[in-house]
């Protein structure tokens, strides 16, 4: 028997929707549960082929606990080893590189000194920093100021002015922050992409208080979803995250993805509505048996981005073609 665990933290809608969805299919040799984590031996698999990772960003026990079952063969997801590496200003870069616009962006180094280092520490350091030369570069105001490994809209500034600018700053503390150009936006969207295949463009309004975030209508052109699903497909397929969301704002017709790390996504039926709450929960438990069925033992059964496939095997990164999921909205 092959078992599905799930690990979660305080949601509780998702969660046990996706087990009891995956245990309804009743496909054979293959079940479903609340994943159990006991005493934690070294190099002991976890007794899972699939663990849906939904809470090791906050828990570091569990992160190390996934990374040990990864190395001994359980498909994570998300990729443990990666979402330790991962953060938003990379995300940007890599972005750039596959061909999806993304919002100019800065990265600062914290306004304190992390503990245990002093200004000794930042030898190499240019100080001052030009800040006039950064916001030439972004193309003046607005602008945002946020976590560069930060998520659900937690310590994000909107900046208008210098004195915003350097009153956000005072207040982050050792927090490396983003400083980048404010996208103008006509239409937002938030995606699911499940197994770099499965995608649902959701109407989002991100301005709205957040259990009325979904409730917006774009009317998105044919053009523009195929443009979306596109750069969603580069993005993740890039990062390799097979649970993630990515955020469009349009803005004079051109979709920039202003956020798409995000590998633990709200799911949550009060906040998602209840037809996405019902796409993510069939779509997900579809993807987690199909890991399952293809889980091999006494293999490493992980997904990696392209862009680390390509630098382990010295290759150029490549520029992906436009591609067609499976699932539209």
């Amino acid at each position: 028997m092959k078992k599905i665990g799930i690990l979660f933290g305080k949601e509780r809608t998702f969660p046990q929707a996706f087990v009891e969805r995956v245990n309804s299919k009743q496909v054979k040799g293959i079940t479903a549960e609340f994943v159990q984590v006991e005493e934690l031996m070294m190099n002991v698999p976890s007794g899972y082929a699939v663990i849906i990772d939904r809470i090791s960003q906050d828990v570091p026990f569990y992160r190390a606990y996934l990374k040990n079952a990864a190395a001994t063969g359980t498909a994570v997801i998300n990729n443990p080893f990666w979402w330790s590496a991962d953060e938003k200003f990379f995300n940007n870069v890599l972005a750039e590189q596959v061909g999806v616009p993304v919002p100019k962006t800065v990265l600062l180094p914290s306004k304190d000194h992390p503990d245990d280092t002093s200004s000794e520490s930042f030898s190499n350091l240019k100080f001052p920093l030009e800040w006039e030369a950064m916001l030439d570069y972004l193309g003046g105001f607005p602008a945002f100021m946020k976590p560069h490994a930060g998520g659900g809209w937690k310590s994000v500034y909107p900046v208008d002015n210098w004195a915003e600018v350097f009153k956000a700053y005072h207040e982050t503390g050792q927090l490396v922050m983003l400083f980048q150009k404010a996208v103008k936006f006509e239409q937002y969207f938030r995606c699911y992409c499940i197994g770099r295949k499965y995608i649902r463009i959701m109407d989002y309004e991100p301005r709205n208080p957040h259990h009325l975030r979904y409730v917006a209508d774009h009317q998105a052109s044919k053009e523009l979803l195929a443009t979306m699903e596109d750069y969603v497909l580069r993005l993740c397929n890039g990062l390799g995250y097979d649970f993630n969301t990515v955020e469009f704002g349009v803005e004079n017709g051109i979709p920039v993805a202003i956020d798409f790390c995000n590998p633990a996504p709200d799911a949550d039926v009060n906040s998602v509505g209840k037809e996405n709450f019902e796409w993510v929960v069939e779509t997900m438990a579809t993807y987690a048996i199909e890991r399952a069925q293809a889980h091999e033992e006494g293999k490493h059964n992980l997904t990696w981005g392209t862009f680390v496939q390509q630098a382990v095997l010295g290759e150029h990164l490549t520029v992906p073609q436009p591609a067609v999921a499976k699932k539209k909205k």
